[in-house]
């Protein structure tokens, strides 16, 4: 199987980079638009592509051959995830896992919710919402993963939540996504068209709880 990764510098990208090196034969392609931070693990295995989601050409070619495409990015979502999904729809490829922050659909509890608008800011929220819309209204067969705050906790401990469910919890571990994640990979029909919630047990609150 061929993997691309979008943002493969990212500390999530990073433990699955790693994981799937140890755990699978699977091919990565690694996309990132500073090439010399990250040096192949497995030359054999990896493709190191210098670029830019803003760069559609670039994108599109490292979409050639791919059978699931995971994204985990930062910057102004929704240009980057409308060149994904057209670069993904020209190039026949239909998986796609995609990482992204919690509050999607105010599906938090009502304090932590509005915390959120406040931290995060109205319109950064509005475009994290509109990149996810495209993603669901696309042809593509997608997990968007919707993570709490995150941290580097040497743990995999999660919950799960569907759309149209109440978001439990506050932070995860980064372990803890890598390792949804690598389920997907490892199964890619499972939690096909899904947004899943994810975050640590017992963490609720109306800010985030680190504990």
């Amino acid at each position: 199987m061929n993997i691309l990764i979008l943002g493969a510098h990212g500390q999530i990208a990073r433990l699955v980079r790693q994981r799937l090196l140890a755990e699978t034969d699977n091919h990565l392609t690694l996309y990132l638009r500073h090439a010399d931070r990250l040096q192949p693990i497995d030359p054999q295995r990896e493709t190191l592509i210098e670029g830019d989601v803003n760069d559609y050409a670039t994108l599109q070619a490292a979409m050639v051959g791919q059978n699931i495409v995971y994204a985990n990015l930062g910057g102004t979502f929704e240009p980057m995830v409308k060149n994904i999904v057209q670069a993904m729809t020209e190039s026949t490829v239909k998986r796609l896992i995609y990482v992204t922050g919690l509050g999607l659909y105010h599906e938090l509890p009502a304090k932590f919710d509005a915390w959120l608008e406040r931290s995060i800011g109205h319109e950064v929220m509005e475009d994290t919402r509109r990149a996810a819309q495209r993603i669901e209204t696309s042809p593509l067969t997608y997990t968007i993963i919707r993570a709490g705050y995150m941290t580097n906790d040497d743990e995999v401990d999660y919950d799960l939540t569907e759309k149209g469910e109440t978001f439990k919890g506050t932070i995860i571990s980064r372990a803890s996504i890598a390792d949804l994640i690598m389920k997907i990979m490892l199964k890619p029909d499972l939690y096909e068209n899904s947004s899943l919630g994810i975050a640590k047990p017992g963490t609720d609150g109306d800010t985030p709880v680190y504990r």
